[in-house]
């Protein structure tokens, strides 16, 4: 790939007339840029077929309208449904979960210590390491936990490819495709068999005759950084898989297995629906990343890349994520819009991979300055309490296991309440929990009569975003399945998630765990993804658009929690055990 940072779509390691740099855009799709007339006529070939999408159309409708049928996800979603999938990829923009400026201080210099108890990806680890003002040199400590191995073993894999590269450009590239792409180049399968795999079989070897179950952990150390990794045998031997293209796989293969799931016929209606609230271009340029699976900029040539990432296909007939996710889903939306791709000004998986670029070169040299270590384990999110310190952690965050469906916030708050550090310690430690469903979930519970007038409410304002123009022809015309998708944005929810809290008896817990609710978030806000202007303000219709693309919905609600006092050391393990029974028994009554 050529080192100028906007390319030439026509530019190839052979090419003898391009100039190399794209300084001027297709004017008809604002995807890829060229260096002149003479390489943008070269290549039409190629792109036509990308520039003249149907979806590439302001007039674009999906098949349901054209078929003249009611769209499939009004019925039994069940019908088209796939088996359980794993989320690889985040699905909530990545937060700093420090904003050390905002708490401790940018001249902070005491250790800090951070958990994710529940990581899923490392996008919360790495915006949070890159985000470290430059001022603060202490040391970091990073436990990072999940109960997915998949997830730990590309947690690992990342972290290591960082921590061994030498070239700063090398590794951020590699961490970028082996992340998120289904295919990736020759030198990254390279940087793992040959850099990274002889670490863990150096382990494997010393440790062939332990039992499958026995925990082991060994510590990798890189000058002034170190990665600790805390696995069971079998998970040691496990690992090295991740680093082997699966015997007989061929990128031709791969390729078939994943868009059997990304372009299943029996999901278009979903792709469609979420196609009514993107750009024309942004509908092409997201079908292109479902054709291919690889996180480039449009303009790149995918040529170099002809290797199944090994680290997604564990199973040769097998592409184990969801056909909706997408890594757009991991970054904040208006970080990645307002990253510049160039001429190419609608290329967003190009905005995407140079924000990813920009932030992983940060993270990786703040990683060369400072003295983290990092702690990887592989523990269900109850179990994970007694391996680690209490009253250690600076900060902890924890994901959506808060939710009901999941560990429940009695359990969550109870489990790692022990663990943040007391107020006489760090009056700035804070739990972070998200609640991905609360909202929902409480509102299946209220009197459809008493919600009507806030909906005739949230209606008339939405409206104002998406105005009617036209008489709709019938219930599932675009224009009324537009309003339902985007309700969720317009709506308040203070009330409803007052009421959940309520109902969860969190001011008996917060007594009985001595933590309480943040009156102020001093880390995210509550509502990140509420809109914040009013309809006709400057910037509103660009605020609602790149929210309501983004697919947030503007009812995902963070909680900050702080220690109120030092924990009740007096009460016992059994006392604390029945407390959360009681609660949880409540919980689920409830």
């Amino acid at each position: 790939m050529a080192t100028a940072q906007f390319v030439c779509a026509n530019w190839k390691p052979d090419s003898t007339d391009c100039k190399k740099v794209g300084k001027y855009s297709c004017k008809n799709c604002l995807l890829v840029a060229y260096c002149g007339a003479d390489c943008q006529k070269a290549h039409w070939a190629l792109h036509k077929s990308h520039c003249k999408s149907p979806l590439g159309k302001e007039t674009w409708k999906p098949d349901w309208v054209l078929e003249g049928r009611p769209p499939v996800f009004v019925g039994d979603e069940d019908q088209a449904s796939f088996d359980a999938k794993q989320y690889l990829w985040g699905n909530m923009p990545a937060l700093d979960v420090l904003q050390l400026g905002s708490n401790e201080g940018d001249d902070y210099e005491k250790q800090l210590n951070l958990l994710f108890a529940a990581s899923g990806d490392l996008r919360n680890i790495v915006k949070t390491i890159a985000e470290i003002p430059s001022s603060y040199g202490g040391p970091v400590t990073v436990t990072v936990n999940d109960h997915d191995m998949d997830i730990v073993a590309r947690n690992a894999i990342l972290l290591l490819i960082a921590l061994v590269s030498d070239d700063v450009g090398e590794a951020v590239d590699c961490i970028i495709h082996v992340w998120y792409s289904a295919l990736v180049r020759k030198s990254d399968l390279e940087i793992l068999q040959q850099r990274v795999r002889p670490l863990v079989e150096s382990v494997c070897e010393k440790i062939k005759g332990k039992q499958r179950t026995s925990v082991l952990a060994k510590t990798f150390t890189f000058g002034q950084r170190s990665l600790r990794l805390v696995l069971q045998k079998s998970s040691w031997d496990a690992l090295l898989a991740y680093m082997n293209v699966p015997a007989g796989l061929t990128a031709e293969q791969a390729n078939r297995i994943r868009v059997a799931i990304t372009l299943a016929e029996c999901r278009k209606d979903y792709r469609h629906r979420d196609g009514l609230v993107q750009s024309p271009s942004r509908r092409v340029a997201k079908h292109r990343f479902r054709q291919d699976g690889i996180l480039l900029p449009f303009g790149s040539s995918r040529d170099d890349f002809q290797e199944p990432n090994p680290t997604l296909y564990q199973k040769a007939n097998t592409w184990p994520i969801y056909d909706s996710a997408d890594p757009l889903n991991g970054w904040s939306p208006k970080d990645v819009e307002d990253t510049s791709s160039g001429p190419a000004t609608a290329d967003i998986y190009g905005k995407l991979f140079y924000h990813l670029r920009a932030l992983l070169r940060t993270f990786i040299l703040n990683l060369s300055k400072l003295a983290v270590s990092f702690r990887l384990f592989h523990l269900a999110f109850s179990d994970l309490q007694s391996h680690l310190e209490r009253n250690y952690f600076s900060r902890i965050e924890v994901s959506n296991v808060s939710d009901g469906g999941y560990v429940g916030i009695h359990h969550t708050v109870g489990l790692m309440a022990p663990l943040l550090q007391g107020p006489l310690v760090n009056r700035h430690a804070t739990l972070i929990t998200l609640f991905m469903n609360a909202v929902s979930e409480m509102t299946t519970m209220e009197k459809r009569e008493a919600a009507m007038s806030a909906e005739s409410q949230a209606l008339k304002r939405l409206m104002k975003y998406i105005p009617m123009e036209r008489v709709p022809l019938h219930p599932f015309d675009p224009f009324f399945i537009k309003l339902a998708y985007a309700r969720p944005n317009v709506a308040s929810y203070d009330d409803v998630f007052d009421r959940f809290m309520e109902n969860m008896a969190v001011a008996e817990m917060e007594e009985a765990l001595s933590v309480a609710v943040k009156d102020k978030h001093t880390v995210i806000d509550k509502w990140p993804y509420q809109l914040k202007l009013r309809p006709g303000q400057p910037g509103a219709q660009e605020e609602f658009d790149l929210l309501v693309g983004a697919g947030l919905a503007g009812t995902e609600r963070y909680v900050e929690w702080r220690r109120t006092k030092m924990y009740r050391e007096e009460m016992d393990g059994e006392a604390v055990k029945t407390l959360l029974e009681n609660m949880m028994a409540l919980e689920l009554w409830r």
